[in-house]
Order: C-alpha cells, then sequence, then structure tokens
C-alpha cells in the first residue's frame, strides 16, 4: 500500500514515500528537472524500487484556491507519469507546503539531523508535507 509523493519544481522535484496502512510519511530525494525535462531514470527507479499502487502530485495554487502558471507545469507532469506508470494519480493542494517544510529542514538541522548542505533536501521534505496532508484526508 504505498504511495509515491511529487513536490513539482522547475529545477527540483521532492519525492516522498508513504504507507496508506500506518500513515508513515518519509522523504526520499530529488531528482533534478530542467530543459531536458524530468530525471525519468530516477523517478522509475523509485517506482521500481517501492512498487506503489497511486501517486500523488503537489498543485500549487494560489492563496485563494487559484490555478497559476506553476499549476500547468505540475498538472502535465502528472499527466506524464499516469501515462508512463498506468497508476492511479491524485493532484493535492500543495499550499503552504513549501513553508512547512522549511519549518521541518530548520528543525532537523537544530536536531543534527541535517546539514545546510542538504538543502535540496526541502523539496522532498515538501513532498512529505504534501502525502502527509492527502493521507490524512483519505478514508
Amino acid at each position: 500500500m504505498n504511495v509515491l509523493g511529487f513536490d513539482y519544481g522547475s529545477k527540483l522535484i521532492g519525492v516522498a514515500l508513504g504507507n496508506r496502512i500506518t500513515g508513515n510519511v518519509r522523504p526520499l530525494g530529488v531528482a533534478t528537472n530542467g530543459e531536458r525535462g524530468p530525471d525519468w531514470t530516477r523517478i522509475e527507479t523509485w517506482i521500481r524500487e517501492w512498487t506503489p499502487d497511486a501517486l500523488v502530485v503537489g498543485l500549487p495554487l494560489t492563496r485563494d484556491g487559484e490555478e497559476q502558471k506553476a499549476s500547468v507545469a505540475a498538472r502535465a507532469f502528472a499527466r506524464e507519469l499516469e501515462r508512463r506508470y498506468a497508476l492511479p494519480l491524485h493532484l493535492a493542494d500543495e499550499r503552504m507546503s513549501s513553508v512547512e517544510a522549511s519549518r521541518r529542514f530548520a528543525a532537523r538541522r537544530a536536531q543534527g539531523a541535517a546539514k545546510k548542505k542538504h538543502a535540496a533536501t526541502i523539496d522532498a521534505i515538501a513532498a512529505e508535507v504534501i502525502l502527509e496532508n492527502w493521507l490524512s484526508h483519505q478514508p
């Protein structure tokens, strides 16, 4: 009952792993993204390793809940994930996930569990937040 969550960004895509039964979620890492598109090899490695039964992509919305330019890109990424892997795909409101991810990263640094040089993991932590929120709203 694994689920992979994605925080899509124009340079990095954060990825987290969640379990529907336990509700546990943890960041896995980041895949690069750029002019050539996402690092599909890295994403496919996670999909093969964790064999998720669903995928969740964060949908960036404005504070008012409206779609924006980044929403279009996240939806396109979600469609490509669905096409490539034929898994159920869900979009999840990701408002405030970056703020919460930054807070968690700072707390982990204060505890000695993360270092400043690992700042790219903030994107994976954002995926963790997105996936936690999505799982908490599932029956």
